[in-house]
């Protein structure tokens, strides 16, 4: 099939999705809505992906008044490129685009917090992802928080639901030692090192996760904090590190390539994410397949991966005191129990986190749109 795929930007987590696309049979084109000017992924496209070129995917296209103006412009890249399928997502940017323009079949990929919290943004997103939900003829999503959420804005039925975790490459992200050297280079070998990797913006909670640790640190000296990343609250999170006296504790690289990530995940004692929303965390999947214990916000998508005093640790949203609480207990651990944390989490991310097993339900789906649709 010739497909289309569609998406805001063009981040690590959209390569993962083509590379796999590059290996099956189908032509593949890529279409970027915007730039945003963060650089999410240093890599090429891979080989045998199309990029497209037109007038989106250049600039910030952010907001509902940029996707409607680009409307046309979209069309004319449908009419140009006449794919088979649209594979398209988030939910209320390129799949509502996708819905306005009437192009069939069209299978919209929910990232998550687009349904979990875009979605009752106002009554206007209610609609924009009722209308996009509606026209669409199948649903991907990673989690079973966003398959029953749907059923509040759109009976859809379960059958044209495709569900599966993004996955992991288990090769890539797999139990070993700190390679980097990252803890000795920083004078943290009788540290407890606790890694963030999630971009700093609002709804990752960058801001209860900084106070958590705060909180933490003032209880024991001992915890170190490795925070991965950039984001539009950059200025906030160095303000932060700076007036709570935490620069000597608290090591900021940047955005880390993808090929580096999993030496700091090795390089770490403990996962911690403070999210407001989380579909399937690829970078809880990561922590888990390299060995780490997590602390990550309670949430029904976590429910699915994380077991209170299994193999982790759950946390309110928003409370920078029971986050605080985890970070202790955590930091508190026997090495027997790391061990048989270390060794669960990793059997979790082999079990059910396998990128290549997982993509092969995306493949079948994409079978039974070419068989309902395209012959």
């Amino acid at each position: 099939m010739r497909i289309l795929y569609f998406s805001r930007d063009y981040t690590t987590h959209d390569r993962r999705f083509l590379v796999k696309l590059a290996e099956s049979s189908h032509e593949v084109w890529f279409l970027r809505l915007e730039n945003d000017g963060i650089l999410y992924e240093e890599r090429p496209l891979p080989e045998r992906i199309h990029q497209v070129n037109w007038r989106g995917g250049q600039q910030p296209n952010n907001t509902l008044e940029t996707w409607l103006h680009l409307i046309p412009d979209f069309e004319s890249v449908l009419d140009r490129i006449r794919p088979d399928l649209v594979h398209a997502g988030p939910v209320q940017s390129c799949g509502f685009m996708t819905a306005l323009a009437g192009f069939r079949p069209f299978l919209v990929m929910s990232w998550g917090s687009d349904i979990l919290v875009d979605g009752d943004r106002d009554e206007m997103w209610r609609w924009i992802t009722r209308y996009t939900i509606k026209h669409s003829d199948m649903l991907l999503c990673d989690c079973q928080a966003v398959r029953l959420k749907v059923q509040q804005f759109v009976p859809y039925s379960y059958e044209r639901i495709v569900q599966l975790p993004w996955g992991i490459d288990l090769h890539q992200f797999s139990l070993g030692v700190d390679s980097l050297r990252l803890r000795s280079r920083m004078g943290w070998e009788n540290s407890f090192v606790i890694l963030s990797t999630r971009s700093w913006e609002q709804i990752y909670g960058i801001d209860i996760l900084l106070d958590a640790f705060r909180r933490a640190y003032a209880q024991n000296s001992g915890l170190r904090l490795m925070l991965l990343g950039d984001g539009s609250l950059a200025p906030r999170v160095q303000r932060f590190i700076a007036d709570h006296g935490l620069t000597d504790v608290v090591y900021r690289p940047g955005m880390v390539s993808h090929e580096q990530l999993p030496g700091y995940f090795r390089a770490a004692d403990l996962y911690l994410s403070c999210t407001y929303s989380d579909g399937t965390s690829i970078s809880l999947l990561e922590a888990m397949a390299t060995g780490l214990p997590v602390v990550v916000t309670d949430g029904p998508a976590n429910w699915e991966w994380v077991l209170p005093g299994v193999n982790g640790w759950l946390a309110p949203v928003g409370d920078c005191e029971a986050f605080a609480q985890a970070l202790l207990q955590a930091s508190g651990m026997k090495q027997i129990e790391r061990a048989r944390i270390s060794q669960q989490n990793r059997q979790v991310a082999e079990e059910r986190a396998n990128w290549g097993v997982n993509f092969a339900k995306l493949l079948a789906a994409y079978d039974q749109i070419e068989a309902e649709y395209v012959h």
